[in-house]
């Protein structure tokens, strides 16, 4: 397989997790890197051996000889960036949530498919190991028709500490995290069709929501409860685990704290443990979340060489984000229910 040479942008935390999942990959590369912050710039470059730095994207796209660029940056620069990466010919992986608005997604989605470039959104939790694991037994078949499922991701971890910004911003759990339990509830039991949700601020030290409850009705028929919290105190602190309960015509599953798989099916029960692996550079508790951007990012490079489209691609993510702002007009609106087509 060629070598595919990329350019990062923003060196902020979770772009070190990028970049070291670039480096593991062996037909890829990141050649360049950008960032405004000069310093965090320098220190990024220079921890991961890369001297081709910039503080200018555009620069960057320009005098470089790039196959794609990954942008890593905060939100309300992801417009105008895929937009530039697109003007320039490129393929682009882009960090979510996507976008700030339905209507700049799709701006985003059409400003590629005009360019004839991939996009892939780096919507990680779908790859984690254990939740993959699940969608094997799924589409074994071994549980039968499912008709009822829980996604849960409850925590008090601080993640404040380490991303700021996420306090200040209007609008949190739902739009930071709530999107990757959307999107597993999507990945694992398919459209949805309806949604109830409510939301609560229980932290008096940030601005947004760090509560949320989302029952949805997929296309299906599976009701799911999708529930989210950064205001639970337990007492073993399960961050960064996902939970699952989802039940079946012939049998039910189970995924545990720690990485415990239950599967019952026709009278009979098996456990194992679906743990993530732990790569070199990772580290706990992160090493679930870290083992899947390692997952995603070869599904990038395994689609370019295949001229695939990505399982996450930017139309994919649409109808997740879909969901987020479904969620927030129910809220407003005291659980009311939302029509998830009159969104689209």
């Amino acid at each position: 397989m060629t070598m595919v040479r990329g350019g990062l942008i923003g060196c902020g935390f979770f772009a070190h997790n990028h970049l070291h999942a670039w480096q593991e990959i062996g037909d890829s590369a990141i050649t360049a890197l950008c960032d405004r912050d000069e310093e965090r710039l320098r220190d990024a470059g220079q921890k991961f051996g890369i001297s081709n730095l910039y503080t200018d994207a555009a620069e960057m796209m320009a005098r470089e000889s790039l196959d794609f660029v990954d942008i890593a940056t905060t939100v309300a620069t992801h417009r105008p960036l895929v937009e530039s990466a697109a003007g320039a010919g490129l393929p682009v992986i882009c960090q979510k949530p996507f976008a700030e608005s339905l209507s700049d997604a799709r701006a985003m989605v059409d400003a590629c498919a005009r360019a004839g470039v991939p996009l892939m959104v780096h919507e990680n939790f779908r790859w984690q190991a254990p939740i993959r694991a699940v969608r094997a037994v799924l589409d074994s078949g071994r549980i039968g028709t499912v008709f009822w499922a829980r996604v849960s991701f409850r925590s008090a971890y601080d993640v404040f500490s380490g991303q700021p910004y996420l306090a200040t911003s209007q609008r949190f759990i739902l739009e930071d995290l709530g999107i990757h339990i959307l999107d597993i509830a999507r990945f694992l039991f398919g459209d949805v069709s309806r949604l109830s949700a409510v939301i609560n601020r229980v932290n008096p030290k940030i601005r947004g929501e760090d509560v949320a409850t989302v029952l949805m009705l997929h296309e299906s028929g599976v009701n799911s409860i999708c529930d989210c919290s950064y205001a639970t105190a337990l007492a073993e602190e399960l961050f960064p685990q996902t939970l699952l309960e989802i039940d079946g015509s012939r049998g039910s599953i189970r995924l545990n704290a720690n990485y415990e798989l239950i599967v019952h099916s026709n009278g009979v029960t098996e456990r194992q443990t679906v743990a993530p692996v732990l790569h070199h550079w990772a580290c706990r508790p992160w090493h679930n979340i870290q083992e899947s951007v390692y997952a995603i990012q070869k599904h990038w490079v395994d689609c370019l060489a295949g001229g695939t489209v990505p399982e996450t691609s930017g139309d994919d993510n649409l109808k997740t984000m879909t969901l987020v702002a479904a969620a927030y007009q129910s809220a407003a609106g005291n659980l009311a229910p939302v029509d998830v087509a009159t969104l689209t």
